[in-house]
């Protein structure tokens, strides 16, 4: 091989492996590294997602409760971002330059070519403005979406609100991006999945000026947005709407049923709030004032508050008494202004003398169910208290006491009832006895019983054994709600020959009882007052009845904190409510501006320092007197 046949073949070889290497580097950039792929697309391609519209809820009557209104995510690409002239672009969405620079900067972090949002949730009006010139501002682009309405300023607890979902959240869900949606309380969580909807894609060719050209090739790769379910609630609008105007400037719960169904039709909650409150833009400010709220508004007291039920819990202890064979219709006792064990006494309100069982139920007499209590626990079929008392508890636990419900509503807790390991630990094994947690018989002491468990309690008692899972959605997307667990019949462990007992003891309650006063005329009511004994101020006030007597239509429990006697407040705001319902009208006309003008929230006190050990309450109900009224 000559000299010129060398260098021709180094020549050869260098631009061999020049053109090796060029190719290597484009198969590289073209198959392998996709970034300037992705880069090159997003300039001439644009992927607009399209966010379904949430169901709507409406009322049992076909009322529109919740809505959707349509708002607008402005969203960025900071790769293609060139401003011209910041300062009119901060003017258009009403922001300063200094947040301009931070929302630039933490979507850069996110990703420099991937699209996120730079200002969420613009007005109508907004949106307008700044779409005439959006094409000044290349990588800047609008998302459509909706926000939730409401129609009337109710049920704020019991709707839920929807947030932005967090990273919590994304990780365990892949459907779900950030900016996303989801619904975080009340029937907004339950009912996620159905009311969501399925998300949408549509792929847009840009030009230069950052305007729309048409879909890319003709939308074939392009997925429509599935609209979420619409829910038919079993809620009665207007009676939610006027039990929410009775108990403002109130503290407490209200829950009605109808018994035949299990169907919520009023879960109210005070104080309240506005739901459009947590909507749009001024939400997370408006959260973080209610979440500070010492009324706290944010909670839903019909379903997470437990309180000492009082004298409603009388009629559950009779029918394990009816139940145990230890009481009968005739069964009397002797009422001498209280119970009495050993040197301490529980206080009835008055004298009552010789009762029977239907006489100690309309004049609520604590004496005659603390004799009741008391026979249940000593049985001689028992060896121990222990025995005795776990046999009790285990028919208090049939009426859904001490345990979920398992409604569709998140929120809900068990409640308590004590059990024997509880006491055991206070007092030491084998050292306490019937008559230590006496109180109980009367619904004091560790008894916790929320509303809606007082209304459900209502609903066995009408129905003479048994209950349907309560419930809030009456219809998916107008077909029957699919969920079988509301629809078949819990039955407690009593007997139902011995309801009929109970019931005329609480048609007399409100015939020409403890809740005379808040008769209501051509209607039936059968009911119970109580007072909860409240060791940080007044006694609460409540009622748990149902109406009418025969085949019934609604049954409710009511709680109204620091309300006093269960007359009071708690027994004339349920007339009325049961009135409303049955009737659509109210004719009691003074009682009802008593009731919606009467103002009990308690004054707030400085909090004290908490004592080093924590205050033992079963000891002081079992070594104090008490005293309970009706």
């Amino acid at each position: 091989m000559n000299l010129i046949t060398e260098r021709r073949f180094v020549v050869s070889v260098i631009f061999l492996a020049v053109g090796v290497i060029f190719l290597l580097r484009l198969f590289y950039i073209q198959v392998i590294d996709r970034s300037y792929k992705l880069s090159a697309n997003n300039n001439v391609l644009r992927s607009i997602t399209e966010y379904p519209a949430r169901g709507v809820l409406y009322d049992r009557n076909g009322k529109l409760l919740v809505y959707n209104q349509p708002v607008y995510d402005l969203m960025i690409i900071p790769k293609q971002v060139h401003m011209q002239d910041t300062a009119e672009f901060c003017a258009l969405l009403g922001i300063t330059s200094y947040d301009y620079i931070n929302k630039f900067i933490k979507a850069k972090n996110y990703s420099r070519v991937k699209p996120s949002i730079f200002e969420k949730q613009l007005s109508p009006e907004t949106y307008a403005t700044l779409q005439e010139k959006l094409y000044k501002y290349p990588g800047f682009y609008v998302e459509s979406r909706t926000l939730r309405k409401y129609l009337s300023p109710v049920s704020a607890q019991l709707f839920g609100y929807v947030g932005e979902v967090d990273s919590s959240v994304i990780a365990k869900n892949s459907y779900y991006r950030e900016g996303d949606y989801i619904g975080k309380s009340g029937i907004e969580q339950s009912y996620e999945n159905v009311l969501r909807g399925k998300r949408g894609v549509r792929i847009v060719m840009m030009d230069a000026l950052n305007r729309e050209k048409g879909s890319f090739e003709n939308g074939r790769y392009d997925s429509a947005a599935v609209s979420g379910d619409n829910l038919t609630l079993t809620l009665d609008a207007e009676l939610q709407e006027y039990g929410e105007l009775l108990m403002q400037n109130k503290t407490g719960g209200i829950v009605a049923i109808d018994p035949q169904s299990g169907e919520i039709l009023a879960c109210i909650s005070t104080p309240t709030y506005d739901p459009n409150l947590l909507v749009g833009r001024e939400r997370t400010k408006n959260y973080a004032k209610l979440l500070v709220d010492r009324s706290k508004p944010l909670f839903n007291r019909a379903l997470m508050a437990y309180y000492p039920p009082g004298s409603t819990f009388k009629l559950i202890n009779d029918l394990i008494g009816l139940q145990e064979g230890v009481l009968h219709p005739s069964t009397t006792y002797y009422c001498d202004g209280g119970y009495h064990m050993g040197n301490h006494t529980v206080k009835c309100d008055e004298r009552h003398n010789w009762l029977s069982l239907s006489d100690a139920i309309m004049h609520s007499c604590n004496t005659y169910h603390c004799y009741v209590f008391r026979s249940i626990i000593d049985q001689n079929k028992f060896a121990t208290t222990e025995e005795g008392f776990t046999d009790w508890r285990n028919h208090v636990l049939t009426f859904g006491i001490g345990k979920r419900l398992f409604s569709d509503l998140p929120q809900e807790l068990k409640g308590n009832v004590p059990s024997v390991e509880y006491y055991d630990k206070y007092f030491g094994k084998g050292k306490w006895k019937s008559s230590t947690v006496v109180s109980l018989s009367i619904g004091q002491g560790e008894l916790g019983i929320t509303p809606l468990q007082m209304a459900n309690t209502m609903c066995i008692i009408s129905n003479k054994g048994f209950f349907y899972v309560p419930h809030i959605v009456k219809k998916i997307s107008d077909k029957q709600n699919p969920d079988t667990n509301f629809y078949g019949k819990n039955f407690t462990d009593i007997n139902t020959a011995y309801y009929d007992m109970i019931i005329e003891g609480m048609e007399r309650v409100v015939e020409s009882g403890t809740a005379a006063a808040s008769k209501i005329e051509g209607i039936t009511v059968c009911g119970k007052t109580g007072t909860a004994q409240n060791p940080h101020g007044k006694d609460h006030s409540l009622f748990v009845g149902f109406a009418p007597k025969e085949n019934p239509k609604i049954a409710i429990g009511i709680m109204v904190e620091n309300g006093g006697w269960g007359a009071s407040w708690a027994a004339p705001i349920a007339s009325l409510m049961i009135e409303k319902y049955l009737n659509r009208i109210v004719l009691r006309t003074e009682l009802e501006k008593r009731m919606k003008e009467g103002v009990i929230i308690m004054p707030f006190k400085p909090e004290k320092e908490k004592p080093a050990e924590k205050k033992d309450t079963v000891k002081v109900v079992a070594s104090t007197t008490l005293d309970t009224n009706p």
